[in-house]
């Protein structure tokens, strides 16, 4: 038993000694050359394959990439609050006007900071739609009133100027941040810092412009609110944002007005300790339906959506995967059918080896490199165009794309993997043949 398996250990050694290895790569080059067209068709499979897996991976990672930085600004230990109109509530048709009232109140947020230790910080804000002008200009924007604190808290930045004070809200001074959407929108040439701009009847001088801030995720839609997705924003101090508005919106429409009464529109809480961030917002959950008679309010967790948006990934990618892998499997199957081809046609060239001494394995190995090369140099060429196409999806799209380590080597490594399944039948077919009826074969 010791005898044979030293044996076979000398037999795999000499078939694999690097002087017969490089023979045989050379004379499967030979003869893949000599049918240059064919393994060039051949080859395009597993090109096309290799850098479809790479690119729709890297789509992928992008897309997923861009939402979770859109949860991540809103922070993984802030729980947002929203204002949000009953769905059954409607006026009745024999009234010409009424008041409205709904949402988040200051109540609820005293009672949300007394009643929880853990939570740090709240930031309120009232948002209200309205035209904002500089001159001429106009656009439809929302006037946002908030807290000092509120960039710091939703991790936005400041692109110029500076952001309001305490002192600025305190005193309810006009001053305004405009979003850049909204600053290239009213100042497309001069510089808006130190400019007034028109809200209704008063001026509010731009003291700092401030990045778009992301869509509302996980936010559903209403009519009659602001839009979700809105990028042309204007931040006032809170208090002037209650005392030049109001609590009482009015909205005129033909022969009646609507008018809302809604004290804030939104909420943010911040909790001490990230753990403790789901327990928290069942508690304010608790809270709010205490207070609330009917569910005039949403609750948006970002850690929650940031984890669910990571599930997504990995599904997205998993499916993107198996459907490029697809490519892959019916490049593997152009690469039997030529072997299976290649055998029929040197069938007397196998006869003749098997004649002059070469064995099964010798006759394996040659087809198993022949295959290897294909593969090879497929998924190589593959991985270079994989590499370049995402870079001209995101100059020419405008869609970002990320292409990760793993994805070409995962692309690479099936790749060759394909070429080695399915070159060993047409290999096994090969070494099988009787090397008399091969001779024969004309």
């Amino acid at each position: 038993m010791h005898e044979k398996a030293e044996f076979t250990q000398q037999a795999f050694r000499r078939a694999f000694a690097p002087q017969r290895l490089w023979r045989a790569v050379k004379l499967g080059m030979r003869s893949l050359w000599l049918h240059r067209l064919r393994s060039l068709l051949t080859l395009l499979g597993i090109v096309f394959g290799v850098c479809s897996v790479i690119s729709m991976l890297a789509v992928g990672e992008g897309v997923s990439h861009e939402a979770q930085e859109q949860i991540r600004k809103l922070g993984s230990s802030n729980i947002i609050l929203r204002s949000r109109k009953p769905d059954e509530e409607k006026r009745p048709s024999t009234e010409r006007s009424y008041v409205l009232e709904y949402g988040l109140t200051y109540r609820d947020l005293k009672t949300i900071k007394e009643s929880l230790p853990g939570v740090t910080l709240v930031v309120p804000a009232r948002i209200i739609r309205n035209y904002v002008f500089n001159a001429t200009r106009r656009i439809d924007a929302e006037i946002f009133g908030t807290v000092p604190w509120y960039p710091e808290m939703r991790h936005v930045r400041l692109l110029d100027g500076r952001y309001f004070s305490e002192d600025d809200m305190e005193e309810g001074r006009n001053v305004c941040v405009l979003s850049s959407t909204a600053a290239e929108s009213l100042f497309p040439i001069d510089s808006p810092l130190g400019r007034n701009v028109r809200v209704g009847s008063d001026y509010y001088k731009v003291i700092g412009v401030m990045e778009p801030e992301s869509s509302r995720v996980g936010v559903s839609e209403n009519a009659d609110q602001p839009s979700a997705s809105t990028l042309m924003r204007i931040y006032i101090p809170l208090i002037a944002a209650k005392e030049r508005f109001g609590e009482v919106l009015m909205k005129r429409r033909s022969g009646s007005f609507e008018a809302e009464r809604v004290e804030l529109h939104e909420a943010t809480v911040q909790v001490g300790n990230q753990r403790h961030v789901e327990e928290t917002s069942l508690i304010i959950r608790s809270i709010l339906k205490q207070n609330h008679k009917k569910t005039d309010y949403e609750i948006i967790v970002p850690l929650e959506l940031l984890r669910a948006a990571e599930r997504t990934k990995q599904m997205f990618n998993l499916v993107l995967g198996a459907i490029a892998a697809i490519s892959l499997i019916v490049g593997g199957i152009g690469i039997m059918n030529i072997m299976l081809a290649s055998v029929t046609e040197r069938t007397r060239e196998i006869g003749i080896r098997r004649a002059l001494g070469a064995k099964r394995r010798d006759i394996i190995i040659q087809f198993l490199i022949e295959t290897v090369i294909l593969s090879g140099a497929g998924g190589i060429i593959g991985v270079a165009i994989g590499i370049l196409i995402p870079f001209f999806i995101t100059l020419f799209a405008e869609v970002m794309t990320i292409v990760t380590v793993w994805a070409p080597l995962v692309a690479f490594s099936i790749s060759a993997l394909v070429g080695v399944v399915f070159g060993i039948y047409p290999a096994m077919r090969a070494a099988d043949m009787d090397p008399v009826e091969a001779l024969r074969h004309e």
